[in-house]
């Protein structure tokens, strides 16, 4: 009773930093695209802060006009801007910048179209606030901006992190466990495909909060273990992985609209952002088992209730998984 009590006041004080954890700062996203000529359209998004602009601007070369984004509008989410810039001599081996990127704690993405069509998305941090325009974006330039973009997306996604741990906590037969990460994989690559190529369309808020709620379910399932009778999620993990991977593939595919496809080089964009996503989960799963392994080795009294499956241990994670998820569920469920 103890422990649920301090669980309790541990998720209470948990809950405010727990938005930001649900899903990172969104990043400020520029879109540029060839019109005609000389002419580019330019569209500017940056985020909210504290019901204004976060203090980052565009900043296009120095032969656009203008090289400046207009006053931007709150759209109710984000503050918005577009307009047209003429740059004489194109922006070939020309550099944009995002200026006060560099002290800010997010990120933003660049979609950057050529007159041929050929689109590329690279991701501009605090320490890489500038990008040089290539004469031609190249399958490889693709490839390894949508790896690290997949990459970066699943290791900022906490929500989806919290399912495969619960994941790991609630499977122990190495095998059965195996299954379960395979399926989840092969079921969220599925519906990410299917969504981004616009052959299922769901919209987003639905299926954050079912995302939340696939993990609640897993939290009492950890909860209710047994260690004399196996839960169906224990016999068969795989199916129960497969089931909600769908839901979080639908998740992935949201973030991946946001950041859009290159019309010249979808199947290659498509591929290198699931890789990275499996890439980011891979290391994800390989240091919780490697952390988990030395703390074990280190306090053998935390081995020895990780062994069994109603320990204080194992009551004080499924606590702690439901607390979290439960309030990105709430909190989910009142932007419908």
């Amino acid at each position: 009773m103890i422990l649920r009590r301090l669980l309790a006041a541990l998720c209470i004080m948990l809950s405010p930093m727990s938005a930001a954890w649900g899903h990172a700062l969104e990043p400020a996203y520029l879109d540029i695209r060839h019109l005609a000529g000389d002419s580019w359209q330019v569209f500017w998004r940056k985020p909210d802060v504290a019901g204004k602009p976060m203090t980052i601007d565009v900043n296009l070369p120095d032969n656009c006009l203008p090289t400046h984004a207009p006053d931007p509008r709150f759209d109710g989410a984000a503050w918005v801007a577009a307009w047209v810039s003429d740059c004489p001599l194109g922006l070939v081996g020309r550099t944009v910048e995002i200026s006060g990127l560099e002290s800010q704690r997010t990120d933003a993405l660049l979609r950057f179209q050529t007159h041929t069509g050929a689109t590329t998305t690279v991701r501009l941090t605090p320490t890489q606030t500038t990008y040089l325009v290539p004469a031609e974006p190249t399958v490889l330039n693709v490839l390894t901006s949508y790896f690290q973009l997949g990459f970066e997306h699943i290791l900022e996604g906490w929500d989806h992190l919290l399912f495969v741990f619960a994941l790991l906590i609630l499977i122990r037969d190495v095998w059965r466990l195996v299954g379960a990460i395979t399926a989840f994989t092969l079921a969220h690559s599925i519906t990410l495909a299917l969504a981004a190529l616009g052959h299922i369309s769901i919209p987003g808020p639905p299926v954050e909060a079912i995302i939340a709620l696939s993990i609640v379910f897993l939290a009492i399932e950890v909860l209710k273990r047994d260690d004399g009778q196996k839960r169906l999620s224990e016999r068969s993990p795989w199916l129960i992985a497969f089931a909600f991977g769908l839901l979080h593939g639908l998740g992935f595919a949201g973030a991946l609209r946001d950041i859009g496809l290159p019309e010249s080089d979808v199947p290659a964009a498509l591929v290198a952002f699931n890789l990275g996503v499996e890439a980011g989960q891979l290391v994800f799963v390989l240091g919780v088992i490697a952390i988990g392994s030395v703390v074990r080795l280190a306090v053998p009294v935390l081995a020895r209730q990780w062994q069994q499956a109603s320990s204080g241990l194992n009551s004080a994670m499924g606590y702690a998984i439901g607390g979290m998820a439960t309030y990105w569920l709430a909190e989910r469920l009142a932007y419908f």
